[in-house]
């Protein structure tokens, strides 16, 4: 008969919250910092004028967007893509409720939801130019005509798969209509309608771009296809370079209230899954 013996040790001590974010920033910084270098090294070999190396590009970035292009450029653009974010949110969230829950209402509007969904949002441009001409307000419409769509339908969906059982729970307590509102049917749809909220950046910011391309005098877009107009390599790509650093934050800040909205639905998942 052999016995084993073995030597416990202590238990290995948790890392800390400094440990834990230093980890994460490390990891997601690591493939794009390779992805630089890679650049960097295929540009001092390269002798294509269009593909400037990083250090150009970092260059132009500094001397284009670190002065008044920040209050010419940038700050009208995000301006109008906060006010399309919030008309998109606001009118997807309250008329996807409403028809979500009225479902005569639902099956009368889904072929008129799904013949407006088909139209490209920038086909609306030359519309929204000759009925609003080339304001601010048109850009803001062109952006809510795309981002609306994923928060809308998102929503419907959302309300319609409200669970019956506490739906029937609620009427037997005689609940009023506004507190079933509140506190049931927009919780349960949260999920879904925080999916079409993210669904929704995405194309806001695509459409922010695109319509400031046409018929405008700055933003972002503007200032992109002035730099491709005159073959201003370098700084183009520092315009791409900030959308993209842009798009980033957007999902950084959505991410945080995300988890702050759906604190319940996240803890529900992880003791489900424990």
């Amino acid at each position: 008969m052999t016995t084993h013996t073995g030597r416990i040790g202590p238990a290995p001590r948790p890392r800390g919250a400094g440990v834990r974010i230093a980890s994460g920033f490390t990891f997601a910084l690591g493939l794009p910092f390779l992805c630089v270098v890679a650049w960097g090294i295929w540009s001092t070999r390269s002798t294509n004028q269009f593909f400037p190396g990083p250090v150009t590009i970092f260059e132009a970035f500094v001397d284009t967007w670190a002065g008044r292009a920040i209050v010419d450029d940038v700050l009208p653009s995000l301006s109008r893509l906060a006010f399309g974010l919030v008309a998109s949110i606001v009118v997807g969230v309250a008329a996807g409720t409403v028809i979500g829950l009225a479902r005569w209402l639902r099956e009368l509007l889904e072929p008129l939801l799904e013949f407006f969904r088909a139209i490209p949002p920038p086909v609306l441009i030359p519309v929204g130019m000759l009925l609003l001409g080339p304001t601010d307000t048109m850009k803001v419409v062109v952006i809510v005509s795309g981002a609306i769509w994923p928060v809308l339908l998102n929503t419907i969906e959302g309300v319609r798969a409200t669970d019956s059982v506490m739906t029937e729970t609620a009427n037997s307590f005689q609940i009023t209509r506004w507190e079933r509102l509140w506190f049931l049917v927009l919780p349960a749809a949260s999920p879904r309608i925080m999916t079409g909220v993210r669904q929704g950046l995405s194309v806001a910011l695509i459409l922010m771009v695109i319509s400031e391309m046409f018929f405008s005098s700055s933003g972002l877009g503007y200032r992109i296809a002035y730099f491709q107009r005159n073959y201003l390599v370098a700084e183009m790509w520092s315009g791409i370079l900030l959308l993209g650093l842009i798009g980033v934050l957007l999902a950084v800040v959505f991410g945080f209230v995300e988890r702050r909205v759906l604190r319940w639905y996240h803890g529900m998942r992880e003791v489900t899954r424990a």
